[in-house]
Protein backbone atom coordinates (compact mmCIF):
# COMPACT_ATOMS: atom_id res chain seq x y z
CA UNK A 1 0.00 0.00 0.00
CA UNK A 2 2.96 2.12 0.90
CA UNK A 3 3.92 1.78 -2.67
CA UNK A 4 0.84 2.26 -4.50
CA UNK A 5 0.20 5.68 -2.74
CA UNK A 6 3.37 6.72 -4.74
CA UNK A 7 1.38 7.31 -7.89
CA UNK A 8 0.01 10.70 -6.56
CA UNK A 9 1.77 12.78 -7.80
CA UNK A 10 0.90 15.58 -9.47
CA UNK A 11 4.73 16.76 -10.75
CA UNK A 12 4.33 14.19 -13.77
CA UNK A 13 1.31 15.68 -15.21
CA UNK A 14 -0.47 12.06 -15.47
CA UNK A 15 -3.99 11.44 -13.94
CA UNK A 16 -4.54 8.55 -10.97
CA UNK A 17 -7.26 6.72 -9.81
CA UNK A 18 -6.21 5.82 -6.33
CA UNK A 19 -8.28 3.06 -6.17
CA UNK A 20 -7.62 1.15 -9.57
CA UNK A 21 -4.07 1.83 -8.21
CA UNK A 22 -4.55 0.02 -4.99
CA UNK A 23 -6.42 -2.55 -6.36
CA UNK A 24 -3.55 -3.28 -8.88
CA UNK A 25 -0.74 -2.95 -6.55
CA UNK A 26 -2.73 -5.60 -3.95
CA UNK A 27 -2.69 -8.03 -6.92
CA UNK A 28 0.61 -7.63 -8.99
CA UNK A 29 3.50 -8.85 -7.77
CA UNK A 30 6.59 -6.21 -7.28
CA UNK A 31 9.07 -6.21 -9.88
CA UNK A 32 11.65 -5.92 -7.48
CA UNK A 33 11.03 -7.68 -4.21
CA UNK A 34 13.40 -7.39 -1.30
CA UNK A 35 10.52 -7.95 0.85
CA UNK A 36 12.44 -10.77 3.13
CA UNK A 37 15.54 -8.69 3.50
CA UNK A 38 13.14 -5.43 4.21
CA UNK A 39 11.55 -7.65 6.88
CA UNK A 40 15.05 -8.97 8.38
CA UNK A 41 16.45 -5.59 8.39
CA UNK A 42 14.07 -4.19 10.36
CA UNK A 43 13.78 -7.06 13.00
CA UNK A 44 17.42 -5.99 13.60
CA UNK A 45 16.71 -1.76 13.29
CA UNK A 46 16.45 -0.16 16.21
CA UNK A 47 15.00 2.83 14.33
CA UNK A 48 13.89 4.28 11.15
CA UNK A 49 14.70 7.21 8.97
CA UNK A 50 11.82 7.85 6.43
CA UNK A 51 12.36 10.07 3.75
CA UNK A 52 9.26 11.10 1.96
CA UNK A 53 7.97 11.71 -1.31
CA UNK A 54 4.22 13.05 -2.21
CA UNK A 55 1.70 14.68 0.11
CA UNK A 56 -1.01 12.81 -0.67
CA UNK A 57 0.90 9.37 0.32
CA UNK A 58 1.48 9.97 4.01
CA UNK A 59 -1.50 8.45 4.87
CA UNK A 60 -0.31 5.30 3.45
CA UNK A 61 2.88 6.14 5.09
CA UNK A 62 1.35 6.52 8.60
CA UNK A 63 -0.25 3.09 7.77
CA UNK A 64 3.22 1.08 7.16
CA UNK A 65 4.50 3.48 10.38
CA UNK A 66 1.99 2.24 12.90
CA UNK A 67 2.66 -1.32 11.36
CA UNK A 68 6.41 -1.37 11.61
CA UNK A 69 6.32 -0.38 15.48
CA UNK A 70 10.02 0.89 15.72
CA UNK A 71 10.89 4.66 16.56
CA UNK A 72 10.60 6.46 13.39
CA UNK A 73 11.89 9.55 11.87
CA UNK A 74 9.83 11.05 9.41
CA UNK A 75 11.73 13.29 6.84
CA UNK A 76 9.83 16.16 5.04
CA UNK A 77 10.93 18.76 2.41
CA UNK A 78 12.35 21.97 4.15
CA UNK A 79 10.00 23.76 1.66
CA UNK A 80 6.91 23.92 -0.37
CA UNK A 81 7.73 22.20 -3.68
CA UNK A 82 5.02 20.56 -6.20
CA UNK A 83 3.67 18.17 -4.01
CA UNK A 84 5.77 16.59 -1.78
CA UNK A 85 5.29 16.40 1.81
CA UNK A 86 5.57 19.38 3.91
CA UNK A 87 6.34 19.73 8.07
CA UNK A 88 1.68 20.82 7.89
CA UNK A 89 1.26 17.86 5.43
CA UNK A 90 2.91 15.35 7.66
CA UNK A 91 1.24 16.89 10.53
CA UNK A 92 -2.35 16.57 8.78
CA UNK A 93 -1.69 12.50 8.35
CA UNK A 94 -1.54 12.04 11.77
CA UNK A 95 2.55 11.48 10.93
CA UNK A 96 3.23 13.47 14.60
CA UNK A 97 1.50 10.28 15.97
CA UNK A 98 3.59 8.54 15.18
CA UNK A 99 6.90 9.47 14.40
CA UNK A 100 9.03 12.66 14.93
CA UNK A 101 9.24 14.81 11.96
CA UNK A 102 12.15 16.42 10.65
CA UNK A 103 13.09 18.45 7.35
CA UNK A 104 16.16 17.54 5.57
CA UNK A 105 16.22 21.40 4.75
CA UNK A 106 15.61 21.15 0.88
CA UNK A 107 13.34 22.63 -1.68
CA UNK A 108 14.28 20.21 -4.21
CA UNK A 109 12.29 17.66 -5.59
CA UNK A 110 14.00 14.65 -4.18
CA UNK A 111 16.79 14.35 -1.31
CA UNK A 112 20.25 15.52 -2.83
CA UNK A 113 22.40 15.63 0.15
CA UNK A 114 24.58 18.31 -1.23
CA UNK A 115 21.82 20.63 -0.89
CA UNK A 116 20.11 19.05 2.77
CA UNK A 117 20.94 20.29 5.96
CA UNK A 118 24.22 19.47 8.28
CA UNK A 119 21.63 17.92 10.99
CA UNK A 120 20.11 15.77 7.78
CA UNK A 121 22.96 14.56 6.62
CA UNK A 122 24.07 13.25 10.21
CA UNK A 123 20.91 11.62 10.86
CA UNK A 124 21.22 9.85 7.40
CA UNK A 125 24.84 9.13 7.80
CA UNK A 126 24.05 7.69 11.31
CA UNK A 127 21.51 5.64 10.50
CA UNK A 128 21.06 1.69 9.65
CA UNK A 129 17.77 1.63 8.09
CA UNK A 130 16.50 3.68 5.42
CA UNK A 131 13.35 3.68 3.85
CA UNK A 132 13.35 6.53 0.39
CA UNK A 133 10.10 7.05 -1.06
CA UNK A 134 9.54 8.07 -4.54
CA UNK A 135 11.45 8.56 -8.03
CA UNK A 136 13.13 12.05 -6.96
CA UNK A 137 14.75 10.36 -3.70
CA UNK A 138 15.79 7.54 -5.36
CA UNK A 139 17.19 9.76 -8.49
CA UNK A 140 19.32 11.92 -5.60
CA UNK A 141 20.30 8.64 -2.94
CA UNK A 142 20.44 5.24 -5.23
CA UNK A 143 24.10 5.72 -5.30
CA UNK A 144 25.02 6.66 -1.75
CA UNK A 145 26.39 4.50 0.44
CA UNK A 146 23.69 3.68 3.21
CA UNK A 147 21.85 1.19 3.26
CA UNK A 148 18.07 2.11 1.77
CA UNK A 149 15.17 0.61 0.85
CA UNK A 150 12.95 2.15 -1.73
CA UNK A 151 9.52 2.23 -2.55
CA UNK A 152 8.39 3.56 -5.45
CA UNK A 153 6.10 3.04 -8.98
CA UNK A 154 8.52 3.67 -11.96
CA UNK A 155 6.60 6.37 -13.86
CA UNK A 156 8.79 7.25 -16.35
CA UNK A 157 11.11 5.38 -18.73
CA UNK A 158 14.67 6.77 -17.40
CA UNK A 159 13.68 5.84 -13.89
CA UNK A 160 12.38 2.43 -15.41
CA UNK A 161 15.81 1.52 -17.39
CA UNK A 162 17.97 2.75 -14.74
CA UNK A 163 15.87 0.29 -12.02
CA UNK A 164 16.03 -2.31 -14.71
CA UNK A 165 12.05 -3.00 -14.43
CA UNK A 166 8.84 -1.35 -16.92
CA UNK A 167 7.65 1.61 -16.47
CA UNK A 168 4.65 1.80 -14.15
CA UNK A 169 5.71 -1.48 -12.44
CA UNK A 170 6.17 -0.90 -8.28
CA UNK A 171 9.42 -1.49 -6.62
CA UNK A 172 10.88 -2.29 -3.21
CA UNK A 173 14.28 -2.17 -3.85
CA UNK A 174 17.19 -2.34 -1.24
CA UNK A 175 20.78 -1.38 -1.82
CA UNK A 176 23.88 -2.05 0.43
CA UNK A 177 21.49 -4.42 2.47
CA UNK A 178 24.13 -7.17 2.96
CA UNK A 179 25.16 -7.93 6.75
CA UNK A 180 28.22 -6.85 7.99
Amino acid sequence: MAVAGNVMDFGINKTFDIQREIHEVMKKDLAISHYDAFKTRLNEAEEILYIVDNAGESVFDRILIEEMNKPTTYVVRGAPVINDVTRDDAVQAGIHQVATIISSGTSAPGTYLKKCTQSFIDEFKNSNFIISKGQGNYEGLSDEKQPIFFMLKAKCHVIAADIGVNEEDFILKGINITHE
